[in-house]
């Protein structure tokens, strides 16, 4: 199972949010590179990066902190957040990341969304399947739609989609566990490469998602707050 830190942006600033609450803020480092190169100093491979003033305002806007890390570390880039266009991917891309996420184009305006699985291929785009009460949220989690979450999976699954991150809103960040029960019903009913997001607490945690069948986790709070230490992830990867 990969291993994923995540690094959310706000005015160029590395933070983290509770629930998605962007009220909670809490900026971690004012430097978001240097966090970077510490997860790559420690054996990381990938990284997750959320542009969460470009998901409150539906269009990329922390890019250029994007290139910054693509361009002075080797870590393999996810990127999501506010990516609503084919210009947005096409900045994405051009600024580094290895991957693009799109979750609420893909409830919101899934011909632009389908669009890009067909012109960056499958292995470049990833479903951003983030739920509250099982409903998928969008605009950085401000908005809930009545999309069931495995319908949602499974429906872009018959289309090709190949990976999939999903975030239960109400795990983010509370240092409680990941939401098990919802990724074994995912797993079980569709064959998507699932990145388990949101509410990773300790080190036995992730145990439990490898052994479940997720392909990837996602990790943020757990490590910022020192709950997992980059040696005890250093430990898991090796």
């Amino acid at each position: 199972m990969r291993i994923i830190p995540a690094i959310d942006i706000i005015d160029g600033k590395c933070v983290r949010l509770t629930k998605g609450d962007y009220n909670t803020k809490k900026i971690y480092n004012e430097n978001p590179l240097e966090v970077a190169k510490e997860f790559e100093t420690n054996g990381i491979e990938y990284l997750h990066v959320v542009d969460l003033d470009g998901a409150k305002s539906s269009r990329i806007i922390n890019h250029k902190v994007l290139e910054q890390i693509a361009t002075k570390t080797n870590l393999k880039i996810d990127f999501g957040g506010g990516l609503k266009s084919d210009e947005d991917a096409r900045i994405a891309f051009e600024s580094g990341a290895n991957q693009i996420t799109g979750g609420s184009i893909a409830v919101k305006d899934p011909d632009v969304f389908i669009g890009w699985l067909t012109k960056y291929g499958m292995d470049k785009i990833i479903l951003g399947a983030d739920c509250k009460d099982r409903k998928i949220a969008t605009n950085g989690w401000l908005q809930t739609s009545e999309v069931d979450v495995v319908e949602f999976i499974s429906e872009y699954q018959e289309i090709g989609i190949a990976n999939t991150i999903c975030t239960d809103v109400a795990k983010d960040g509370m240092l409680q566990g990941a939401s098990l029960d919802l990724y074994l019903e995912i797993l079980s009913k569709t064959s998507v490469n699932l990145i388990a997001s949101g509410g990773v607490a300790n080190i036995n945690d992730l145990h439990r998602l490898k052994e479940i069948g997720c392909e990837g986790a996602i990790v943020g709070k757990a490590i910022y707050e020192g709950n997992i230490s980059l040696k005890e992830l250093q430990e898991f990867i090796s």
